[in-house]
C-alpha cells in the first residue's frame, strides 16, 4: 500500500507492509524517496526484508505437476530458491508442461534452471 505523506513541504512516497519474516508481523514504512529507509521493525531481518520487498520482490513458487506411473496423477514441487515474482507466472506456464515419470525422490530436479534464472523445480515428495 502506497501512502503520500508530507513533511517540511514535500511530498513523497511511503510503502507499508508487514514483514513475514517471523511470526511477529512487523508493521513496516518503506520511504523510497529515503534510499529505502525501514522504520517499524523490531528486528534486522525486517529492515532487509522491506528494501528487498520493493526492489526485487521473490518467492518461493509451490505447485504441482503431472506425473504418470504412480498411485496420485499430481506431484507436489517447488522451486529450491526464491524466484523473481515477476517470473511466477511463466514458472506456472511451464509446469503445466512438466509430466514426471515414477519414481520420484523427495529433492530430485525436475526441471534445472528454469526461465534462465538458476532456480530448479524440485519435487518435494516421494511417489
Amino acid at each position: 500500500r502506497f501512502a503520500l505523506v508530507r513533511g517540511l513541504g514535500d511530498v513523497y512516497k511511503r510503502q507499508e507492509l508487514i514483514c513475514i519474516t517471523c511470526p511477529k508481523g512487523c508493521h513496516l514504512r518503506v520511504d523510497e524517496e529515503k534510499g529505502f529507509a525501514v522504520t517499524g521493525n523490531s528486528c534486522p531481518r525486517g529492515a532487509e526484508y522491506g528494501r528487498n520487498e520493493l526492489q526485487h520482490p521473490v518467492r518461493t513458487v509451490t505447485s504441482t505437476v503431472r506425473i504418470q506411473g504412480a498411485d496420485l496423477p499430481r506431484l507436489p514441487v517447488k522451486t529450491d530458491r526464491p524466484l523473481a515474482k515477476e517470473k511466477i507466472f511463466d514458472c506456472m506456464a511451464l509446469l503445466n508442461t512438466i509430466t514426471a515419470d515414477a519414481p520420484v525422490h523427495v529433492g530430485d530436479v525436475l526441471a534445472a534452471d528454469i526461465l534462465g534464472t538458476d532456480v530448479n523445480i524440485v519435487a518435494t515428495k516421494t511417489m
